[in-house]
């Protein structure tokens, strides 16, 4: 199979799924759209918790030590805070978005505006942070399949449903962000020849299931927290493991 096939299958299934959920949600009133939102910030923090138990996976352990995961965890998280904050990532993410929306949508009032803003920054941030994401992409580059994509291909369609009812056309606007991150990381498996090892997959996949929590806070309106911010996390953690394991 050609590498890059299952990014190609993610961006249509988001694009359609967006396509239904702006001709569904013009026809729901705004009550119904905030309970579909609430209802995908739930499942968003399932899905967040499976992947934040892999900071108890056995590899990772035997790797770094029993007590050293949580450690590695939290200090990927805050050096990462504080590259991605100095960096003013969630800034500019933002400001693309909003670059997007004149773009694509003209001038618009500013309650559209944020609208289209949110539903392309939260769009791009749930479906780029994922395990699958990386580990489905590097997988793709190194012809080993599309399988795992090609499931996150499904479940991206209909998170974009229920995204695009509440949001707009902003989430179709993230199919520039999976190209980018999806095809960047197939690239790097092209060139890596094997993926990463057990150990530091555990960390990251950990790492990446809390910023899902932070994803999830936005959707139930509990916290905006800045999840964007907290990406280089995600770099931070194989390196941590790297790190500690040699200083064993």
């Amino acid at each position: 199979m050609i590498p890059g096939t299952g990014t190609a299958v993610n961006v249509a299934t988001v694009l359609l799924g967006s396509l239904l959920g702006v001709l569904l949600g013009n026809r729901l009133p705004m009550r119904t759209r905030e309970v579909v939102t609430d209802g995908l910030g739930l499942v968003t923090l399932l899905i967040a918790a499976t992947s934040a138990v892999a900071v108890l996976d056995d590899d990772l352990a035997r790797e770094v030590g029993d007590s050293a995961p949580m450690l590695i965890v939290l200090g990927s998280l805050l050096v990462g805070g504080i590259v991605g904050s100095l960096l003013r990532i969630e800034d500019r993410v933002t400001s693309f978005g909003g670059w997007l929306q004149r773009r694509l949508a003209g001038e618009a009032g500013t309650a559209e505006r944020r609208r289209f803003v949110e539903g392309f920054v939260a769009s791009s941030l749930l479906f780029c942070t994922g395990p699958l994401t990386i580990l489905g992409s590097l997988n793709d580059g190194l012809g080993n399949g599309a399988d795992q994509l090609f499931l996150k291909s499904a479940l991206d369609g209909f998170a974009a449903i229920a995204f695009a009812a509440s949001f707009g056309w902003g989430v179709a606007a993230s199919i520039t962000t999976i190209v980018a991150v999806q095809g960047g990381l197939t690239l790097a498996g092209l060139g890596l020849g094997d993926v990463l090892p057990d150990a530091h997959l555990a960390a990251l996949t950990s790492v990446g299931g809390l910023l899902l929590v932070g994803i999830a806070l936005r959707l139930l309106r509990v916290r905006d927290v800045p999840v964007a911010d907290l990406l280089p996390a995600l770099l931070v953690a194989p390196l941590l493991v790297t790190v500690v394991a040699g200083l064993r």
